[in-house]
């Protein structure tokens, strides 16, 4: 009862808080922090039980992340978007554990660029529990990772079989993932581009990333020997870097994938607007990563000319950033980031990058047919609150006069719920708090 008072209270104060900054998003919804045995439920139980030690050369072939799978074949000019050019059963390997009950298959997928139409190559992992429920009869998530790495190696399909072990995003994933698993639903999760691309990935470029995510979707119902009914309901499930993916994709799915059965739209912690984020990031924790932003979003617009506005220090965090997992962007906490440039201003007021903000602003490029639950930190009031709360808000409210019909569901990030409830701060910061609200979306 107290528990439920405490929850009564906060929602009260968070409307209240809503309604006196003149917002519609009113409305809120507290989170529901699922418990310990909802997490590690009967499927996860059984399949840490029954899985099984890697071999010492199945670990050291993981992480040398070499699979010659990611070697693309010549496009005939005949593929359409989501047809699979190859797909290879694999064990899925973690910390050099290999868990049963799991089928799983990389798939090299055709999907297209920024612009829609230009055919390109992404790769990703399908993850399917075995647990006595017929495939045909699986729902899909599409699940964007808070993947925000700009090298290569360091995405799903290599992640989820031995490769990047330290990087932050599978960790983060371990929780939605059990939660998905234990609901017997298929999972999906796009690479954003070719994970053995040497090439610095875009994964920020928020129109390409939802192309390869709704690609993605579509090679997975394809997947024949994955057994899942093409017409499938679906779930876009999408996290940090991996929600700017997942937000793009609701905009853009009734127009770029108009088949694809989406039912729901989860948005976690998501860069609404990508200034914003650099201004709130600048000299903070996340500084690393608001400069890893503009990384991301170079190979899909070639024009930010990022070298000729750098500085030699710059230049120099730049070339190592492009080469690496987001693990390596940790390593420049509290960096002004105008002191990375020429110019010595922030880039989120470098006029050249202007249209490329503005290109991945959400909220402008279509309307989400799916309901939508956007959940993010309520408040600017905690060193991971890098994604300024007024911004989610304002996108609810965005969609809301769209007519979508949207949940929105804040949540306490703050450094005395972390210090207080740590359980609790962190199970919300991953989004598995969404999932139930997830599953009641199905039919």
């Amino acid at each position: 009862m107290r528990t439920r008072t405490l929850a009564a209270v906060t929602a009260l104060a968070l409307a209240l808080s809503a309604a006196v900054a003149g917002t519609a998003a009113a409305e809120p919804v507290p989170p529901h922090t699922p418990a310990l045995d909802e997490v590690f439920n009967g499927y996860v139980v059984g399949t840490l039980r029954e899985g099984a030690l890697a071999s010492p050369q199945e670990i050291f072939e993981g992480l040398l992340a070499n699979d010659p799978f990611y070697q693309e074949p010549p496009l005939t000019g005949s593929e359409q978007p989501g047809d699979i050019l190859k797909a290879k059963r694999v064990d899925v390997l973690f910390t050099g554990m290999k868990p049963a009950n799991l089928d799983a298959w990389k798939l090299m997928y055709v999907t297209t660029g920024l612009d829609g139409v230009t055919p390109v190559i992404s790769t990703g992992i399908l993850m399917v529990p075995r647990d006595g429920t017929p495939n045909s009869e699986r729902k899909l998530i599409s699940y964007q990772e808070a993947n925000d790495s700009v090298g290569w190696g360091c995405h799903p399909s290599t992640q989820w079989t031995g490769g990047a072990p330290t990087d932050g995003s599978s960790w983060s994933a371990l929780g939605p993932l059990a939660l998905m698993f234990g609901k017997g639903y298929a999972v999906m999760i796009s690479d954003v581009g070719n994970d053995a691309d040497r090439r610095p990935h875009g994964v920020f470029a928020g129109k390409y990333a939802a192309h390869t995510q709704l690609d993605g979707a579509r090679a997975a119902l394809r997947h024949a020997p994955s057994g899942l009914d093409p017409q499938a309901q679906i779930a876009l499930f999408g996290i940090a870097g991996g929600g700017v993916g997942a937000a793009f994709s609701a905009e853009l799915q009734d127009e770029y994938a108009p088949e694809l059965n989406v039912k729901s739209t989860v948005l976690e912690g998501m860069v609404v607007d990508q200034r914003n984020f650099m201004r709130v990031a600048d000299g903070g924790v996340g500084s690393g990563f608001a400069f890893a932003t503009l990384l991301g979003l170079e190979p899909a617009y070639p024009e930010m000319n990022l070298d000729a506005k750098l500085n030699p220090v710059g230049r120099g965090i730049a070339d190592t950033f492009r080469t690496q997992c987001q693990t390596a962007y940790f390593g420049t906490p509290f960096l002004p980031l105008r002191a990375l440039f020429n110019s010595g201003v922030n880039p989120a007021d470098e006029p050249a990058f202007q249209h490329v903000f503005e290109d991945n602003r959400l909220g402008r490029s279509g309307t989400p047919k799916s309901k939508v639950l956007i959940a993010s930190c309520a408040a600017d009031d905690s060193f991971m609150s890098l994604v300024p709360a007024r911004d989610a808000r304002e996108l609810a409210d965005t969609y809301r006069a769209q007519g979508t019909e949207v949940t929105y569901q804040p949540t306490d990030c703050g450094m005395v719920k972390m210090l207080t409830d740590l359980y609790g701060w962190g199970t919300d910061l991953f989004g598995m708090q969404t999932i139930d609200w997830m599953a009641a979306q199905f039919d």
